[in-house]
C-alpha cells in the first residue's frame, strides 16, 4: 500500500506554488518498467531503533505552562512564536474548562490567506497575512491596534522579543511589482505602535518561523542560510550555511538549535556560536521524484528530533547525536509540523498529518501508529494539542477538527482552518481560519428562543400584576 501511494504522487514542488494553485490538478507520471523495478528494489522501508536514546517523562502529561489559579490584572501570558515552546512542541495543557464546547467570541477578517497562525504576548495578537501586512490585535476584543505593510509576500509566524520590546518577521519579498519569493528580509517592530525599528535584507527571502532566546533571533532563509541577529539593533552574530533551503523555523533546547533542509538533512547547530554539533541526511525516495525534503518545523521532546519529510516519511533522530531513532511511512508528503504530547493513559506521543488524509499518532519512541483518522483531505499544516485534545485543519474544505489524544476520536469541529488552526491563552482558543480569526470561548453560547422571551415577558407581567394588587392593598387598609 505504501509503495503504490508513493508511486503515484506527483513531484514535490515548493509549497507556495501548491499554495497558490499554481500546481495541475492532476500530474500523470509514466513509469516504465525499469523503473519500477529499481523503485521496488530500493523504496524505503520503516525503521525503528526504540534504544536510540529517549528520555522518558517524569509526569504524566508533559507540559510548559502553569495554568493560572486567578485572573491577573496585568496579563503576562505569551505564547511567544510558532509552536508555543522553545521544542516547537504545540503542546499546551491550558485550564480544564479550555475544552470543547466552545463558541465564537469575536472573530476578524484579515483580507488574506493565514498560511501561520498569530502569537501571542500579554493580550496582543501579532499575525502577518500572506500579503506581508502586520498586525496587532487586542485577544479580547478583536480589534486591531496597529497595522503595517512589512512587505508583499510572507508566510511564518513572527516571534516576540520582549525583552527589547520588538516583534520580528521574516518576508519572502519586499517588492511591489512582484509576488514571488526573493528580494525579501527580516523585519523589527515595535510591539506597541508598529514602527519598523530596523531590516535586515535577504536576497532568497525568509519563510522560517524565528525564535528568540535573550537578546538573539535565530531563523533560515531560502539560500540555506541559518542566521543569529542581536534583537536590539539587527547586528549579525553568526551564520550557518546548509545544504539546501531552509524553510522551517529552528528549534532551540538546551542550547542547540535543530532544523531540517530541502537536501533533506537534518542539523544540530549551538545557538552561542553556529558551531555543528551533527549533520544527517535521509535515504528516502530519491529516485526520480524530487522528494527528501524537510519542509517541516521540527519539534523536540524526550530527547528526540521529530520531523516530517517529503519521502512521506516521519523521522526522529536523538538529539545528542543525530542517530536515527524511527522512520515510518504514511504513504504521502509529509510538510506538516508534528505536536508532541504525552497525554495520560497513552504515553509520549507524535501527532503529525499527511498527504494521505490522515492525522497520525505515532509512538514517540518506537514510530509504531498508534491510531491514525482519516481526515477526507490532505493536511499540510501542524496540529495543536491543547489539554489532551489535537486541533487540526484540511486542506480545500476548510474544517477544523479536534481529536481526542489518547483514542483519536472527533471532539470538535468548525467550518474554517486550512493550515496551522489553532493557538490559546488561558481564557480562550484562537482560531486560524483561511483568511479569519476567530475567538472561541469555552461552553456552548446561551440560545434565545421566542418561547424563552415570551416566558420572560409572562413572568415579567404576573410580577407587574402581583404588585398592583399589593398596592392596591395597602391604599385600602389591608394587611
Amino acid at each position: 500500500m505504501l509503495l503504490t501511494t508513493m508511486l503515484a504522487m506527483p513531484s514535490p514542488v515548493p509549497r507556495r506554488r501548491l499554495r497558490r494553485g499554481l500546481l495541475a490538478a492532476a500530474v500523470v507520471l509514466l513509469i516504465a518498467g525499469g523503473v519500477v523495478a529499481f523503485v521496488l528494489a530500493h523504496a524505503p522501508g520503516n525503521v525503528s531503533h526504540p534504544n536510540v536514546q529517549f528520555t522518558q517523562p517524569t509526569t504524566t502529561a508533559a507540559t510548559t505552562s502553569t495554568p493560572r489559579k486567578q485572573r491577573s490584572v496585568v496579563d503576562t501570558f505569551s505564547w511567544p512564536w510558532y509552536g508555543f515552546d522553545a521544542g516547537r512542541t504545540r503542546d499546551f495543557a491550558g485550564p480544564a474548562r479550555l475544552r470543547p464546547p466552545l463558541h465564537v467570541g469575536w472573530h476578524f477578517n484579515n483580507g488574506a490567506l493565514l498560511e501561520f497562525p498569530p502569537v501571542i504576548y500579554h493580550g496582543t495578537l501579532f499575525v502577518m497575512g500572506d500579503d506581508g501586512l502586520a498586525r496587532a490585535i487586542n485577544a479580547s476584543t478583536g480589534r486591531v491596534i496597529w497595522f503595517r505593510h512589512v512587505g508583499t509576500l510572507a508566510a511564518a509566524s513572527p516571534a516576540v522579543a520582549g525583552l527589547d520590546g520588538l516583534v520580528l518577521m521574516p518576508v519572502l519579498s519586499f517588492s511591489h511589482h512582484s509576488q514571488v519569493p526573493g528580494g525579501g528580509g527580516f523585519v523589527a517592530l515595535s510591539m506597541k505602535t508598529g514602527q519598523i525599528v530596523w531590516k535586515h535584507p535577504i536576497a532568497a527571502g525568509s519563510e522560517s518561523s524565528p525564535i528568540v532566546h535573550g537578546h538573539t533571533v535565530y531563523f533560515g532563509d531560502l539560500g540555506g542560510t541559518l542566521s543569529a541577529l542581536h534583537v536590539p539593533d539587527g547586528h549579525v552574530d553568526w551564520t550557518y550555511h546548509a545544504n539546501g533551503a531552509i524553510k522551517g523555523g529552528p528549534a532551540l533546547v538546551n542550547g542547540i538549535l535543530y532544523f531540517g533542509d530541502y537536501a533533506g538533512r537534518a542539523y544540530a547547530v549551538r545557538a552561542a556560536n553556529g558551531h555543528e554539533v551533527w549533520a544527517v541526511g535521509t535515504n528516502g525516495a530519491h529516485f526520480g521524484f524530487g522528494s527528501g525534503q524537510f519542509y517541516a518545523t521540527p519539534a523536540v521532546a524526550f530527547g528526540r528530533v521529530y520531523m516530517g519529510n517529503t519521502d512521506g516519511r516521519v523521522y526522529s533522530f536523538g538529539a545528542r547525536d543525530g542517530a536515527l531513532a524511527w522512520a515510518t511511512g504514511t504513504g504521502a508528503y509529509v510538510y506538516a509540523s508534528a505536536a508532541v504530547a504525552d497525554p495520560p493513559g497513552l504515553g509520549p506521543t507524535v501527532y503529525v498529518g499527511s498527504y494521505d488524509g490522515h492525522l497520525y499518532a505515532f509512538n514517540a519512541r518506537s514510530g509504531a501508529v498508534r491510531w491514525s483518522h482519516p481526515a477526507g483531505e490532505r493536511i499540510s499544516g501542524a496540529a495543536t494539542v491543547i489539554n489532551n485534545i489535537v486541533y487540526y485543519s484540511v486542506l480545500h474544505n476548510r474544517q477544523t477538527v479536534g481529536l481526542n489524544a489518547v483514542t483519536g476520536q472527533p471532539v470538535f469541529t468548525f467550518g474554517d482552518g486550512d493550515f496551522t488552526p489553532v493557538i490559546a491563552d488561558y481564557d480562550a482558543i484562537y482560531l486560524d481560519g483561511y483568511n479569519t480569526i476567530y475567538q472561541l470561548l469555552p461552553g456552548a453560547r446561551a440560545r434565545r428562543t421566542p418561547v424563552h422571551h415570551q416566558a420572560t415577558r409572562s413572568r415579567s407581567r404576573h410580577r407587574a400584576k402581583a404588585a398592583r394588587v399589593v398596592a392596591t392593598k395597602k391604599r385600602r387598609g389591608r394587611k
